[in-house]
């Protein structure tokens, strides 16, 4: 007998900074299989450790309530100390991934002339208090540079920033051009896909979100994730391509609420 389709219920939520985490595959599954990072795990913990090639970036996700869930961790080179990058449980998969896409992609122009506050400018956030830290027109996102230190933080709130959703962390060092790359996603107004139920969203708010509704087959959400490997793995032997939808010294990490 003929296979019958099977149809998932997906949400497409916009912003993505309020869609919650998504599914980690997103980032792990093309980190293996299209940039040749290796994994390892803990068979007594639930974590996933993903390092690179050249053993030089570990990324690890570990479900811990309180803490990180990501944390890349990347070793000193003759050019650049050691830094790290963490992201909370919260933090929409698809901003993770532009941040590792950037990181493994072979054609990045990896020069510290990278300004990550020019992107937000341009999508008309403004200043919040002083020129180092920018608001999103919604109120929800506030991006923070340090001036003495050179680490960024980006918080994400619903009210007052006294209970964060979700929090993105780049240390001293880290490449100006991978914190590019995050605070353009920021910007990015493309929906991006759910298939939890809407009580996992971090807000129903019709005034913060739009949420549209559809079934789709399952197969075109695995095709998304197949598409997505064979466009990042393209890029070892031919021109960048565009993947599909979901389409810049380490210290130690400030206090979570500011």
């Amino acid at each position: 007998m003929p296979e019958v389709p099977v149809n998932l219920d997906i949400d497409y939520v916009a912003p993505r900074h309020l869609a919650g985490g998504g599914d980690p595959a997103w980032i792990t599954v093309p980190l293996h299989r299209a940039c040749g990072w290796s994994y390892g795990h803990d068979p007594l913990m639930p974590r996933v450790l993903l390092s690179s090639p050249d053993q030089k970036a570990l990324l690890r996700l570990e479900p811990d309530p309180d803490g990180r869930w990501w944390t890349l961790q990347h070793a000193p080179a003759p050019d650049r100390p050691a830094w790290f990058a963490s992201f909370d449980a919260r933090t929409p998969v698809e901003m993770i991934a532009t941040f590792t896409d950037a990181l493994t992609d072979p054609t990045a122009d990896p020069a510290d002339n990278w300004d990550p506050q020019e992107p937000l400018l341009k999508a008309g956030w403004v200043p919040a208090y002083n020129h180092h830290r920018l608001a999103s027109p919604d109120g929800t996102v506030r991006v923070e540079a340090d001036e003495t230190t050179g680490a960024w933080w980006v918080d994400t709130a619903l009210r007052d920033f006294r209970t964060l959703l979700w929090q993105a962390h780049f240390s001293e060092h880290t490449p100006p051009h991978l914190i590019t790359a995050f605070t353009t996603t920021l910007t990015d107004p493309r929906p991006v896909p759910r298939t939890a139920s809407p009580s996992s969203l971090p807000t129903r708010n019709p005034d913060l979100i739009t949420r549209s509704h559809r079934e789709v087959p399952a197969t075109q959400i695995a095709g998304a994730l197949e598409e997505r490997i064979r466009s990042l793995a393209a890029r070892r032997s031919g021109p960048p391509t565009t993947s599909t939808h979901p389409p810049q010294r380490p210290q130690a990490e400030r206090h979570r609420q500011r």
